[in-house]
C-alpha cells in the first residue's frame, strides 16, 4: 500500500521555510512519498470550520494511501474536533506535537478551537500514535497531561527545553521525527533531546 503523509501546522504558521514541517516535507518528498502540506486558511485570524474544510480536503486528496498525520500546535485540538466529528476517516499514524492548552487559546481568543475530552475520544489511528511535547511550552503552562495525554490514551514523549518545538527552539531540521515517519516502531527512541 503506498504511503502518504499530512503535515497540519498551526497558529500564525506561514509555512516559514525553516519549520520542522518544512523540512520534514522536503525529505518525505525526495523519498517519493506523497506529502500534503497545506497553508491552512487565514492562519493568523483562524476559523474552526474552515480549518477542518481543509483536513477533509487534504485526507481525501491522499485517496487510498496509508496516512501519517502530523499535528502542531493549533492543528492538534483541530484534528481531535475533525475526528470526534468523524470528518476524517481513521488513518494509520498520528503525531501530536505541543498542543496550546484551552486556558491559552481562551487569552488568544480562539475558544473555538479547545477541544475537551468526552470520554471514548481517539486519536483517530489504526497504528501508532503519541504526543510529543517541550518542557516549558509557553502555550501549554500546565503540561498537556489532563487535558490530552490522559484522556487519549497517548503514550507521551517529553523534549527536557523543548518548549514549543518550533523554529525558535530550535526546531528546524528533526532528523529524529523523520526517522519515526520511515518506520513509526521507532518512535519511543527516536525522538531525542536537542
Amino acid at each position: 500500500m503506498a504511503r502518504a503523509f499530512v503535515l497540519l501546522h498551526g497558529w500564525q504558521n506561514h509555512r516559514e521555510p525553516d519549520h520542522w514541517h518544512h523540512w520534514l516535507h522536503d525529505k518525505l518528498v525526495e523519498r517519493g512519498f506523497t506529502v500534503r502540506y497545506p497553508q491552512l486558511p487565514e492562519p493568523d485570524e483562524p476559523s474552526l470550520e474552515a480549518w477542518l474544510d481543509a483536513y477533509v480536503a487534504e485526507l481525501n486528496a491522499c485517496g487510498t494511501s496509508d496516512i501519517t498525520v502530523l499535528c502542531h500546535s493549533l492543528s492538534v485540538p483541530t484534528w481531535l474536533h475533525a475526528v470526534a466529528r468523524g470528518l476524517v476517516p481513521k488513518v494509520e499514524n498520528v503525531i501530536l506535537v505541543a498542543p496550546p492548552s484551552a486556558s491559552v487559546l481562551a487569552d488568544l481568543g480562539l475558544d473555538e478551537f479547545a477541544w475537551r475530552p468526552a470520554g471514548g475520544d481517539t486519536v483517530g489511528a489504526r497504528g501508532a500514535s503519541a504526543m510529543i511535547v517541550g518542557t516549558h511550552d509557553p502555550y501549554c503552562p500546565e503540561g498537556p497531561d489532563e487535558q490530552y495525554v490522559t484522556p487519549l490514551g497517548l503514550p507521551k514523549i517529553v523534549i527536557p527545553g523543548g518548549g514549543h518545538l518550533s523554529t525558535p527552539d530550535g526546531y528546524g531540521p528533526w532528523p529524529e521525527l523523520l526517522t519515526w515517519c520511515l518506520d513509526p516502531s521507532t518512535l519511543s527512541g527516536a525522538i531525542g533531546e536537542r
